[in-house]
């Protein structure tokens, strides 16, 4: 087994040794402070972003909290402008039966009012009416009486004798 692969020569094994040595100078020169200095800006931004993402989750903590509270306070305000609203509208509906009550009552004392005038004004002419036909019938009755001279003297006497009576 002579593969020289497997076992070089002195003289590979130098030119090999020297090359890796000539690699490895140009690498720790320029390649290993490039990498080194990747490795050490990316371990910052890694950790820069760590620390974003953990200020990010407390701010999203304290924005959680906050809208629930935002949310809880909204709630409250609904509900309180919900029942002012429901007890606005029954004192509304209150005030409107009450006016409507207080409506029907004058109306209805108005009709009274009226009814009581229509009344009087009927029984009012009604008696002008039986008085008007109470003097139309004495004074037929007494031109009745009248025409007969002899009836009207007597009727005059005893008229003026019930006056002096008095």
């Amino acid at each position: 087994m002579n593969n020289p692969l497997i076992n070089p020569g002195i003289g590979t094994f130098l030119w090999m040794l020297i090359s890796f040595a000539i690699l490895a100078f140009i690498l720790m020169k320029w390649g290993w402070p490039a990498i080194l200095k990747a490795l050490h800006s990316r371990e910052e931004a890694i950790t820069a972003s760590l620390n974003e993402a953990a200020k990010a989750r407390e701010e999203m903590k304290h924005l959680v909290a906050h809208n629930e509270e935002l949310l809880r306070q909204a709630k409250i305000e609904r509900d309180e402008m919900l029942r002012n609203a429901r007890l606005t509208s029954e004192q509304i509906v209150e005030d409107a039966r009450t006016k409507a009550s207080e409506e029907a009552n004058r109306i209805i004392d108005t009709a009274r009012e009226n009814i009581n005038y229509e009344k009087l004004k009927a029984i009012h002419e009604l008696k002008n009416q039986i008085a008007n036909l109470s003097i139309e019938i004495a004074e037929k009755l007494i031109r009745a009486e009248l025409s007969d001279k002899p009836k009207a003297d007597a009727l005059i006497q005893k008229e003026l004798e019930l006056m002096e009576l008095k």
